[in-house]
């Protein structure tokens, strides 16, 4: 069977590849990255986030989220309540360590531009849980503009260390001839 190759839309290259986009690319993500280094940065430094008396405030915000499940038309799902209920509620000590850690080194990816696309995956997937919590605030407005910066992961740190790191790991921002050497 052919290989059949599907060119790709010339604005979703244009805005995803060329590094002309780069410092529309960089608002963005200093942006989000300053909304997730602010929220992480304030939870390392409550005591109900870390350390020894880290839990409640974790707690009351997944107590908050199970009183939104009962209902025709409940705000969270009853697996996610349930996933609450039995997975994080006995280690609330723990997942509040990982979350205020996780938003805090989101934030500094994203801002230094490092590891940018895997760094947009950990925050998408934090909003996403968020939403899935039954909180709104700013985090439908993240999602979407954390979704661009993964589809724009080649260039949305092209200012940034992934302009450095990325060509050592052997990832984009070299010319590939399809052409076989001689």
């Amino acid at each position: 069977m052919a290989t059949i190759h599907i060119e790709e839309a010339p604005l979703s290259r244009f805005l995803f590849s060329n590094t002309k986009t780069s410092l529309v690319w960089l608002v963005i993500r200093l942006y989000v990255g300053y909304q997730w280094l602010v929220a992480g940065w304030e939870k390392i430094h409550s005591p109900v986030w870390v350390g020894n008396q880290a839990g409640p405030a974790l707690q009351g915000f997944i107590q908050g989220a199970l009183a939104k499940t009962p209902g025709a038309h409940s705000d969270v799902a009853g697996w996610y309540a349930w996933f609450l209920q039995h997975a994080v509620l006995p280690h609330v000590n723990v997942w509040s360590h990982c979350i205020a850690y996780g938003e805090l080194l989101v934030g500094i990816a994203l801002i230094l531009g490092l590891l940018t696309g895997i760094a947009a995956f950990f925050g998408l997937f934090m909003n996403l849980n968020y939403l899935l919590a039954g909180t709104v605030s700013i985090n439908p407005i993240l999602f979407v503009l954390t979704i661009g910066i993964m589809m724009a992961w080649r260039v949305a740190g092209y200012i940034g260390l992934d302009c450095y790191v990325l060509p050592v790991l052997g990832v984009p921002w070299k010319q590939h001839n399809d052409q076989p050497s001689s």
